[in-house]
């Protein structure tokens, strides 16, 4: 198999997966990227804002807008970090944790289409795997080799 192939059936999973999840959280007029982001709040509450890109696998410029619509449906709010000037801790609001607990409920449907008829090892064996492509991809990785190599 060729890199070249990994990354096709990489983009055509996530494409897939991501379309799905926007559908499923349309009703509740947030996107796929949103609910990461409340994810990852009702899991670590008050994390800057710098943490939270890095959670999420993402960048500053495209975090901003997520935040400030997040703020407008009351779902969070960002306050001065109390111990770092330059940055600002997020925090999910009890509205926003409220609306995650219903969202999430009402997505595990959503969920559990992803995994389809995967057996449990293979679901974790993938999610290993992924999380050494992400590895890889790290500016300075080094290559990991296989016996098949």
């Amino acid at each position: 198999m060729s890199g070249h192939e990994l990354a096709m059936s990489l983009r055509a999973a996530y494409l897939s997966m991501h379309r799905q999840a926007d559908r499923v959280l349309q009703p509740f007029g947030l996107t796929a990227n949103q609910y990461v982001v409340l994810s990852v709040l009702d899991d670590e509450d008050g994390i800057t804002q710098q943490l939270l890109v890095d959670r999420v696998n993402s960048d500053p410029n495209t975090i901003r807008p997520i935040l400030v619509a997040l703020e407008k449906k009351r779902f969070i709010r960002r306050k001065p970090h109390p111990t770092d000037r330059r940055a600002r801790s997020v925090h999910i609001t009890p509205t926003g944790r409220k609306a995650f607990a219903k969202m999430r409920n009402e997505s595990e449907e959503f969920r559990t289409q992803l995994i389809g008829e995967l057996p449990p090892q293979d679901v974790r064996s993938l999610i290993n795997l992924l999380n050494q492509v992400t590895l890889n991809m790290q500016p300075g990785a080094q290559r990991v080799t296989t016996d098949s190599e």
